[in-house]
């Protein structure tokens, strides 16, 4: 399972998620944000890493959204606790993820596995800078409302063509 280094990254980059969370909540943003920089960059670190060196395992293709999911998650209540993200922003990205994984799960039940989309990707990355930034300029309202109308915007239209392109798998549901 952690055999490979591509798979010690992205466990690596789950254990820094609480870490992060620590140093945001003591009021310490330059660690958080140093924090969640080495964890957006171990991201594409790894895939590349495991792609490059035929490293790609079960345990990764697991985990490695997963990681994404927690971090950013983790980032988006932080900056809605703190009243910077409207809730519903938050409550939008996590709708979206739950929603693709139920779609996930309904095609891997009909024996096909639906792979990341470049939205997906768009969407993760474009979301991991909004909250970097917001993280680097926590009082520019430019940055804030920039990151309020991205992260939902791009959320949206990722999740949108994931079952536009994958609505087949509800038949016979």
């Amino acid at each position: 399972m952690l055999k490979t280094t591509a798979n010690k990254i992205t466990l690596a980059r789950v254990i820094l998620v609480p870490v992060f969370l620590v140093l945001a909540y003591c009021g310490q943003r330059t660690g958080a944000f140093i924090v969640y920089t080495i964890a957006c960059i171990s991201d594409f670190a790894d895939g590349y890493i495991a792609r490059h060196y035929d490293q790609i395992t079960d345990f990764g293709k697991f985990m490695d959204p997963l990681a994404d999911k927690m971090l950013v998650v983790a980032a988006l209540c932080f900056f809605t606790d703190a009243r910077q993200i409207p809730g519903w922003i938050t409550a939008i990205v996590v709708f979206r993820e739950f929603a693709v994984s139920g779609l996930r799960l309904v095609a891997v039940e009909k024996g096909r596995v639906i792979a990341a989309a470049v939205s997906g990707k768009i969407k993760t990355a474009s979301t991991m800078i909004c909250l970097g930034a917001m993280m680097l300029f926590p009082d520019s309202r430019f940055v804030t409302i920039l990151s309020c109308i991205l992260i939902p915007v791009t959320t949206f239209v990722s999740g949108f063509e994931y079952f536009l392109r994958n609505l087949d798998v509800f038949r016979d549901v």
